[in-house]
Formats: structure tokens, sequence, C-alpha cells
């Protein structure tokens, strides 16, 4: 299964938890035991979800750090799941090149988010990944996904 797929199933489930007020870990277990009607999570997407999990203070910290206009509390509950995937991947997955990151938070605001969700949550991401390679290089490969 595609990544890009498998980082929409993540966002559906840390969606779901973000809604719910559920821990994210506790609605991870039950969507690995009991898939209902969707075919089982991509173990891409339990990586992802387990990421963002593992590092979710930190991830929010950068998020607030970096914006300059809303916080995470504040952001829409669909955004700030696509910055967290999407800074877990920048941050701590060394296999995902930034832009590669970037663009994918961008193309899921594109279909999921208001108009001016992508250019906003670009300029964030940008920012992000430049504090993350004040060099301007991101030290991983650019690939394609």
């Amino acid at each position: 299964m595609a990544r890009s797929t498998a980082r929409k199933r993540a966002l559906n489930t840390l969606y779901e938890a973000d809604e719910k007020g559920q821990d994210i870990l506790s609605l991870l277990d039950e969507r690995i035991a009991q898939p209902g009607a969707q075919t089982p999570l991509p173990d891409y997407a339990v990586e992802i979800v387990r990421g963002v999990a593992d590092h979710r203070r930190d991830i929010d910290r950068m998020l607030n750090d970096h914006s300059t206009s809303w916080k995470v509390r504040r952001m829409h509950v669909v955004d700030r799941n696509i910055l967290r995937i999407a800074t877990w991947e920048i941050v701590y997955n060394d296999d995902v090149p930034d832009k590669v990151a970037i663009d994918e938070a961008i193309n899921l605001a594109k279909t999921l988010c208001d108009d001016d969700a992508p250019s906003f949550i670009h300029g964030l991401l940008s920012a992000i990944s430049a504090a993350e390679h004040p060099d301007g290089k991101d030290a991983r490969p650019d690939q394609a996904e």
C-alpha cells in the first residue's frame, strides 16, 4: 500500500482520537484489533500514529514555536493532525525527505481542508524543516513517494 494512503489512514485515526478526546494509543489498539469495515491499518499508518503519540508534546511545541498565527489548540482538528504527521516525518523519520513530507501534507490539506490551509501548512512545515536543517540541506536523498 502506498505511503500516501497510509498517511490518510493515520490521519483518520489521529482525527478520531482528537475529536473524541481519547488516548491515541488506546484508539490505535482498538483499530488494530477491530478494523471494522475498513481493511487493517497499513504498517506505515501504525508507525505514524505511534510516532505522533510518542512525540506529540515535542511536535506540538515545535508547531507552536513556528506558527505565526494559530497555536495548536486553536487550529482546525484536521489541520493540526496533518501538521503533526508531517512534523513527525520531518523530525523523526529519516526515511522520508522533508520535501516529500511537506508535499504529502499539502495534498491532504487540498482535499480535506479549507482554501487557506495548504499555504498555512506549507509555511509552517517549511519553517520546521528549515529549523531542522539550518544549512538548507535535507540529509536524506530526495526521492518520490
